[in-house]
């Protein structure tokens, strides 16, 4: 089992060491699995249960107080399901997980998302604070139930990504492959712009994933509690089949960070695409980063792994932590 695993792209950690640890525990623990899409779901729920990352417990919370999550998982051979706006269920891959393969859908959300949880034997209910959500949200003077007061306020505190207008409408070029007819992308830079000051709180893009590869089956998984401060019921890109996850037989992708351009730009997708043109891994995340710093504003992390086992990371933000089993 091949299997690597991200921990969020944004400002670098506090402790770093101890966040390192979880996610090598994260990849080993998937290693145990039998195939990948139960080696991504278990790689997903040691990280959905520490609160040093956002998803699970120790989720971002929205304008009215609540954490809700999200997740998504696809295979190689199409098979997909997401599940988002979630309150009280920390192990939202495993929700995911179950509108693959229980149900004829592809997303499951909000309060329904959850009594299907329930029904398919996923813990609901759950505390999902952490001391520092508690800390963070206690200073954060939340609006009144007044839905006009909500927005007013998300408009002032929600730290916005949006596009700061370079690239066309779809965020790609002249070119239809968006590389200038490189599909390879020969002297790609691997972090564009990771030298450069976070535009967001330090937990507010560590949404974790995995891609892991045994034969020829691939499986990729993202889990997220979202981002700080956005409006109550916001979805991001995480659930969106193509934004924060994607797999054919090319390859998977898992992305995390600004949410709403990633959506924008389709970042898990662009990378399988790239692999599915003929690049490796490695050349798929750089480029797909590098074409994302061009056409939008905010930081992004993506990890791919190809059909041959090679592995590839990519970010434009500080900072990224991943792991990996070859």
């Amino acid at each position: 089992m091949q299997i690597i695993a991200h921990g969020g792209a944004g400002s670098p950690p506090d402790e770093p060491a101890d966040r390192q640890a979880v996610l090598d525990e994260a990849v080993a623990r998937g290693t145990e699995e039998s195939d990948p899409v139960a080696a991504v779901c278990a790689a997903v729920r040691v990280l959905e249960v520490d609160p040093s990352f956002n998803a699970g417990v120790g989720g971002a919370v929205q304008s009215d107080g609540a954490i809700r999550t999200d997740a998504g998982l696809m295979t190689a051979d199409g098979e997909a399901g997401a599940a988002a706006a979630m309150p009280g269920v920390c192990h939202a891959v495993e929700v995911a997980r179950a509108v693959a393969t229980e149900t004829p859908h592809v997303m499951l959300a909000g309060e329904q998302a959850v009594s299907f949880a329930g029904a398919v034997g996923v813990e609901t209910g759950l505390d999902l604070w952490a001391d520092r959500t508690r800390e963070r949200w206690s200073d954060a003077d939340p609006p009144t139930d007044d839905p006009e007061a909500h927005l007013r306020w998300v408009r002032e505190h929600f730290a916005s990504d949006e596009r700061d207008g370079s690239g066309d409408e779809d965020g790609g070029s002249d070119d239809e492959d968006g590389d200038d007819g490189d599909p390879v992308g020969e002297g790609a830079a691997d972090s564009p712009a990771a030298d450069r000051p976070s535009r967001a709180d330090p937990h507010d893009h560590d949404t974790v994933g995995a891609v892991a590869r045994a034969g020829e089956e691939i499986a990729a998984a993202t889990s997220t509690g979202g981002r700080w401060l956005a409006l109550a019921g916001r979805v991001g890109d995480v659930p969106q089949v193509g934004a924060g996850f994607y797999a054919s037989e090319a390859g998977g992708a898992s992305a995390t960070g600004a949410g709403e351009a990633i959506a924008r730009e389709g970042l898990a997708r662009r990378a399988v695409g790239l692999l599915e043109r003929g690049a490796d891994a490695a050349t798929a995340a750089r480029l797909a980063i590098e074409e994302f710093d061009d056409a939008a504003e905010g930081d992004a992390g993506i990890v791919v792994l190809d059909a041959d086992g090679n592995v590839g990371e990519a970010y434009n933000s500080p900072a990224m932590q991943t792991a990996q089993v070859n």
